[in-house]
């Protein structure tokens, strides 16, 4: 698919504002990043929107203040929650157990999520749209950067392939409906139909995923927010605190021990303490890691089933595998 960047702007912006229109919800897990914050611009049109945005509560959290001044620019109504540890730890629980993850990664992600989705419960929204799928539709992510447009074009199918996300069962774990526009069945044939030079390129400086998009917004959004350099949800909320947290509450000696013990018995591999945290909370309440199908691809880590062409292992987060 090819044209001029502004006949490609114009029909990527039809074709999200249709997605939109198909998946209209009552609020909006509002990061402030690229994704969520276009997905508010186009939704505010249509519906009056409620944007949730939170954080853990004495951290570094950029989300909240580029937040803000997305939901003022869009004069949504907006809520600003900051969790304290009590119910991060209670969200741990239910992240795991959802999951079905003791994955470092996936779990510090998604406990934002969870907590976004719980918080817009309360508030009585009962659906609520995500900014899902718009990093691997758009190669938003780092290491895709520096990749030959051949090995990025296979890079991508993968993703695409192997892509899914934690806000659909932890939303449906809450009674709540997520909506996703990016993977809207004809704005993902386009998204993956766009030849990938117009979705990372260089400009002010330095290199850009998601171009095409940020290119479709200029003028639109404010400024600082259509060229925010990518922030993880861990970063965004304050969550990357988690591993400190963690490696306060169990000692050097407590971890050694309980490493060995879950090799020799279980099977399974500990990489650091934060791990193992996650991973008690899923043996007590799924039980050890086993194949459900022994001749099936298996992670190394944790005798965990993996998908043939999956590079990491979403049980423990192996990777590569």
């Amino acid at each position: 698919m090819s044209g001029s960047i502004d006949e490609l702007c114009f029909e990527l912006r039809f074709l999200l504002e249709e997605a939109i229109k198909k998946h209209l919800a009552d609020g909006i897990l509002l990061s402030g990043g690229l994704d969520t914050s276009v997905l508010a611009v186009i939704a505010s049109k249509f519906v009056s929107l409620k944007a949730f945005t939170v954080a853990l509560q004495g951290t570094q959290a950029p989300d909240v203040e580029y937040a803000t001044l997305v939901a003022k620019d869009l004069q949504l109504k907006h809520r600003v929650h900051y969790f304290d540890k009590d119910e991060l730890h209670d969200a741990i629980q239910v992240v795991v157990k959802t999951m079905r993850s003791f994955d470092p990664m996936e779990i510090r992600n998604s406990v934002t999520i969870y907590v976004g989705l719980r918080v817009a419960r309360e508030e009585g929204i009962s659906t609520i749209t995500t900014g899902d799928g718009c990093d691997e539709l758009f190669a938003g992510y780092s290491f895709l950067f520096d990749l030959e447009k051949g090995q990025l074009d296979l890079e991508l199918q993968k993703l695409w392939s192997v892509m899914s996300f934690s806000s659909v069962p932890l939303a449906r774990a809450l009674r709540v409906e997520a909506k996703l526009p990016y993977l809207d069945p004809d704005f993902k044939s386009f998204a993956m139909k766009l030849d990938s030079r117009y979705k990372i390129q260089s400009e002010r400086g330095r290199i850009w995923g998601k171009w095409i998009i940020r290119k479709a917004f200029e003028g639109i959004l404010p400024e600082e927010v259509v060229w925010r350099v990518k922030t993880p949800i861990e970063h965004g909320s304050g969550t990357a605190v988690l591993p400190s947290i963690i490696d306060k509450k169990i000692s050097d000696k407590e971890f050694e021990e309980k490493r060995s013990k879950y090799l020799e018995k279980d099977k399974v591999m500990i990489r650091d303490k934060e791990q193992l945290f996650y991973y008690e909370v899923y043996r007590s309440a799924i039980g050890v890691p086993h194949p459900t199908d022994p001749k099936g691809k298996l992670c190394l880590q944790c005798n965990s089933n993996v998908a043939e062409k999956a590079t990491y292992c979403r049980t423990c987060g192996a990777y590569p595998i």
